[in-house]
């Protein structure tokens, strides 16, 4: 099995932000792989990683960063294969890292999801995966038809809780 979307996150410590992406993948049978690396530290690994993934077979990159957040950036100069970024909450509550992903010159886009959205970036991915893949199209068209489910049990849940000035 060979991975269609890749996973790079600055450090280990955004992985428990970064592990819903994998759930989701995972769920939707989407194969997958996961590596740090950082755009201050390893930054030739980074640019090897960007410059060689379409060769491998990857198809998305989801980029998962904090703080001064180049890591989206760095990647997206350097492929021409879509890139999401994933703001990861550090300081100012990750709107530092929201920034500096969304802030991309003209030519390097990086689509950005809300701070801490990995399953958002991973939605994304499968989104853009089942414009070419029908059975991928079909697990994605069950998956959004269960949101509505859960929002139609909750309502039921809800009209089962009594109060004296509850209307409903």
């Amino acid at each position: 099995m060979k991975p269609i979307v890749s996973i790079i996150m600055g450090s280990t410590s955004d992985l428990p932000v970064m592990e819903k992406a994998f759930k989701y993948l995972d769920e939707m049978q989407i194969p997958f792989e996961v590596n740090a690396l950082s755009a201050h530290r390893t930054p030739d690994a980074v640019e090897q990683f960007a410059k060689g993934a379409k060769e491998r077979g990857i198809k998305v990159i989801i980029a998962g960063a904090g703080m001064a957040a180049a890591l989206p950036g760095v990647i997206a100069a350097s492929t021409t294969l879509p890139v999401i970024g994933v703001p990861v909450k550090g300081m100012l509550n990750g709107l530092d890292a929201m920034l500096s992903i969304i802030q991309m010159p003209p030519g390097i886009p990086v689509a950005t999801v809300g701070v801490n959205g990995a399953m958002n970036a991973a939605i994304l991915a499968v989104e853009m995966i089942a414009l070419a893949d029908e059975q991928v199209a079909k697990r994605l068209d069950d998956y959004k038809a269960g949101l509505g489910k859960k929002i139609e049990k909750a309502n039921k849940d809800l009209a089962e809780i009594k109060y004296k000035f509850k209307t409903n």
